[in-house]
C-alpha cells in the first residue's frame, strides 16, 4: 500500500492544526485563571455564553451542537450551574424530556463580571496583532470550520 503523501498546502495546515491545539489548551488555562475568583471555568463561562447568544432558551443538545461539544459533557456541566444558581431549567413545550436551559439572573451577573474581567485581557492579548491578521486567520478557521461541519469521520 503506497502511503500519500501532504501537499505543500496539507503540511500547512497540519502545522497551523498542531498550533491550534496548542493554542486551545493555552486559551482553556488562560480562561480558566481569569475567571476562577467568580466560580467558572472555561467551559463553565463557554456554556453561559451559549446560552447568552442563543435567540431563545434551548435544550441541552442544542447548546452542545452550537459548541460541537458532546451533549453528555454539555449536560454535566449545565447541571452543575443549576445546582450552583446559575441556570435553571425550564418546560419545553415542544418536547417533554428536554427542558430548556435559562441563565438566572446570578447567571447573567457572574456571565457579565466575566466580560468585564475579559476586555483588558482580550485587549492586551491583541497588542501587536493587526485587525486585518486576525479577520485572516478568523476566516480560515471559519473556512475550516464550514468544511468539517456535518463530517462524520475524517476523509482518507
Amino acid at each position: 500500500m503506497r502511503a500519500t503523501k501532504r501537499t505543500p498546502a496539507g503540511d500547512a495546515l497540519t502545522e497551523f492544526i498542531l498550533d491550534l491545539f496548542r493554542l486551545n489548551g493555552l486559551l482553556l488555562t488562560a480562561g480558566d485563571r481569569l475567571v476562577a475568583r467568580l466560580g467558572l471555568t472555561s467551559a463553565r463561562w463557554q456554556i453561559l455564553g451559549a446560552i447568552v447568544a442563543a435567540e431563545r432558551p434551548q435544550p441541552v443538545a442544542w447548546l452542545a451542537r452550537d459548541l460541537g461539544a458532546n451533549r453528555q459533557n454539555v449536560q454535566r456541566i449545565v447541571n452543575d450551574l443549576e445546582r450552583e444558581g446559575l441556570v435553571a431549567f425550564e418546560t419545553n413545550p415542544h418536547h417533554r424530556r428536554a427542558q430548556l436551559v435559562i441563565l438566572t439572573d446570578k447567571g447573567r451577573q457572574t456571565y457579565e463580571a466575566a466580560g468585564l474581567l475579559q476586555a483588558p485581557w482580550v485587549n492586551g492579548l491583541s497588542q501587536g496583532l493587526s485587525v486585518k491578521e486576525i479577520e485572516a486567520a478568523h476566516r480560515v478557521i471559519a473556512a475550516l470550520r464550514q468544511k468539517l461541519d456535518g463530517e462524520d469521520e475524517p476523509q482518507a
